[in-house]
């Protein structure tokens, strides 16, 4: 996919800081990424699936590792793994009547203690693991832009047909199959492009931070919003406003932080903002 004119587009805003070709790549990559993890984020708190994001993220060491030990694309194989993954926790949740943290904790487990078995057995693994543990935008390339752009059209239709369904098992999964809605459906598609979501956020903000990417956002949105449509719209525009004032932010040479360091402090500040303005709605009301 040709991102050129694109690219020419962005070179117009007046920052000096989107001169450099990766910056214009890194700037894209987060306009796509981030209305996901807001989409996405939303569904995660109303499932209770925090801890979701966390085995996620840390499934791409076992992902690296495998690919590496089969001769595997590393990146192709990450994906794969954290797919195979998402499913598998959604499949533990449904089947052993778990709750979300259990399962989840059962599969994230076994997933982390894979992935450092593995690395203790080839220690030169360990450098390739560190970009997936802080994460740097700055490095996204043209193939990745290709794939997210694809993802983002892909969750967009997923939403639009599957969000009052999501909403509705949330709810009640027992009330939604009554009414004819296939639950179990719909949470294994909504994991597998979680799974892949998640997988994209460990390359912007690292495996410790990805998460917040999710959380956050949503959780201002539920302050600032009056309805789930605010909601939704609010989660948005922290997320993506986030990204790209962090982005900025850390390119600065006063600042010169990490960028996903910095995008998980904005928004952070975000929601410390939201909580201020609900403190001051109850108070007037």
């Amino acid at each position: 996919m040709d991102f050129s004119g694109v690219y020419a587009l962005l070179g117009l805003l007046p920052f000096d800081t989107l001169e450099p070709r990766f910056m214009r790549q890194a700037l894209l990559g987060l306009l796509f990424l981030s209305p996901m993890t807001a989409m996405l984020g939303i569904h995660v708190l109303n499932f209770r699936m925090a801890f979701f994001s966390d085995a996620g993220g840390h499934s791409a060491f076992a992902g690296l590792a495998i690919g590496l030990i089969l001769g595997a694309p590393p990146q192709t194989a990450v994906l794969v793994f954290g797919v195979v993954i998402g499913l598998g926790i959604m499949a533990a949740q449904r089947k052993s009547g778990l709750s979300p943290d259990a399962a989840i904790g059962i599969v994230f487990s076994a997933v982390v203690a894979f992935g450092l078995a593995v690395v203790s057995r080839a220690p030169s693994l360990a450098r390739d693991i560190q970009q997936y543990l802080y994460g740097d935008i700055l490095t996204v390339t043209e193939s990745e832009l290709t794939i997210l752009a694809l993802l983002l059209v892909a969750l967009c239709l997923f939403e639009f047909w599957g969000w009052n369904r999501l909403l509705a098992v949330a709810l009640s999964p027992s009330l939604a199959r009554i009414e004819g809605r296939s639950a179990g459906l719909w949470q294994y598609l909504f994991a597998a492009i979680l799974a892949l979501v998640v997988m994209f956020s460990v390359r912007a903000v690292g495996v410790l931070l990805v998460t917040a990417m999710l959380v956050v956002p949503a959780s201002a949105g539920r302050k600032l919003a009056w309805s789930m449509r605010g909601l939704f719209w609010w989660s948005i525009a922290v997320s993506v406003s986030s990204s790209v004032i962090g982005l900025m932010l850390s390119a600065q040479e006063w600042m010169a932080t990490a960028s996903g360091a910095t995008i998980i402090l904005v928004s952070c500040l975000w929601f410390a903002a939201s909580c201020l303005w609900a403190a001051f709605k109850r108070s007037r009301n």
